[in-house]
């Protein structure tokens, strides 16, 4: 295990009813504006209540912001920040709105011409608008890490961008606000946590077994209580039990001490770039394949993986690796999500400009830094 310093600054307000805590929460001095996407939180009544708790203070709303939040609706936000004097940012809805706030509240106080430099360039964020969540979809973690991907219409890029500055200074969870969700969202949600998962954990043995056994916990959960909630939508401790696995899948503590990975999510950006695939529904395709093809560098992990989750017993190692890799497979058949290329339009042509772009960015990505072009051909030539 390698040396690190972490903190979490991050207050996590969880349960039912814990959106009326707002007021303890938010400095009442302050211009607040919340944000939010295609208005599902004005139908589900979470709107309303995030409305009641803030009665008397001075609140703005942006509306609009996409599940793979665009730059240029972000940067719209950003004006009406600065023209309205905007000093508190709550993100009201998942991790695409929370990840579009956090790029407005850096954006907004960049001191740059540009503020693609942010992600594009890793332009210092010296100073961001604060900002807070009140998260009602578990997935993306983004309600408990200092990460935001945001994607740019004109140039078909989606880029992260990364800094301790866009850490919400809370965190409201209450597992009611998802009952009613779509469930194809339910469905990206837990695939999404388990890839999360999976770029901290399939790597190779690092004398992390701390680590290791709190990942393996998250993985259990995820195979436990996926498949349940889609019998019964509204089980609050279900329910509660994605959010708070979701949280733990990327709030870091994971992740701390150990190499990680990332190859799937970052292939899997440059899919949803190009065809517009739900994020989650793209790493479901990918994760197999980059599992296939890094076989022998992950069969370690992956051995361990298929005892202490899924409890197979099969002791030929290669045997075991295709057990575990078709078992996760079946997994998110479970969960709702049946993911081909066909499916998503992944032609030839899609694949050849996805690779175009990590030649010309001389992409070297997977916890050894060795899969390259040539090897994403590959990749893709193992997905279904």
């Amino acid at each position: 295990m390698k040396n690190f310093r972490y903190c979490n600054p991050v207050e996590i307000v969880f349960g039912k009813g814990q959106i009326a805590t707002l007021p303890e929460l938010i400095p009442a001095d302050v211009t607040v504006m919340i944000t939010f996407g295609g208005g599902s939180i004005k139908k589900n009544g979470v709107y309303d209540q995030v409305m009641k708790a803030l009665a008397g203070r001075k609140v703005v709303e942006f509306g609009g912001i996409e599940p793979n939040p665009r730059y240029e609706t972000l940067m719209k936000a950003v004006a009406e920040v600065k023209q309205k004097n905007v000093g508190f940012l709550l993100a009201v809805g998942g991790g695409s709105v929370l990840d579009g706030t956090k790029f407005i509240a850096a954006a907004a106080k960049f001191e740059g011409a540009e503020p693609w430099d942010i992600l594009d360039k890793g332009a210092e964020v010296k100073e961001t608008v604060p900002l807070a969540t009140v998260i009602t979809l578990p997935a993306t973690g983004s309600e408990s890490n200092a990460l935001a991907v945001i994607s740019r219409e004109s140039t078909q890029e989606k880029l992260m961008f990364a800094t301790p500055k866009v850490f919400p200074k809370f965190a409201v969870i209450d597992p009611e606000t998802n009952f009613s969700l779509p469930m194809i969202q339910v469905s990206n949600g837990i695939v999404d946590t388990f890839v999360h998962v999976s770029e901290l954990y399939m790597t190779y043995p690092q004398n992390a077994p701390l680590q290791d056994g709190m990942a393996e916990s998250i993985y259990r959960v995820l195979v436990d209580e996926g498949p349940k909630v889609f019998k019964d939508p509204k089980n609050y401790d279900i329910r509660a039990n994605l959010c708070w696995a979701a949280t733990w899948g990327l709030n870091w503590w994971i992740a701390q001490g150990v190499v990680e990975d990332w190859t799937t999510h970052v292939i899997g950006h440059e899919v949803t770039a190009f065809t517009g695939t739900d994020h989650a529904q793209t790493l479901a395709l990918l994760l197999p394949a980059v599992w296939k093809h890094q076989r022998n560098e992950k069969g370690d992990k992956l051995v361990q993986f298929g005892k202490r989750v899924f409890g197979l017993t099969e002791t030929d190692r290669e045997k075991m690796i295709d057990q575990v890799i078709e078992r996760t497979k079946a997994f998110f058949r479970e969960v709702g999500i049946d993911a081909s290329k066909k499916a998503y339009g992944v032609t030839d042509e899609v694949c050849k400009k996805i690779v175009d772009v990590f030649t010309q960015r001389n992409a070297k990505l997977g916890e050894h830094g060795k899969i390259g072009p040539k090897e994403v051909v590959e990749i893709f030539a193992l997905c279904d």
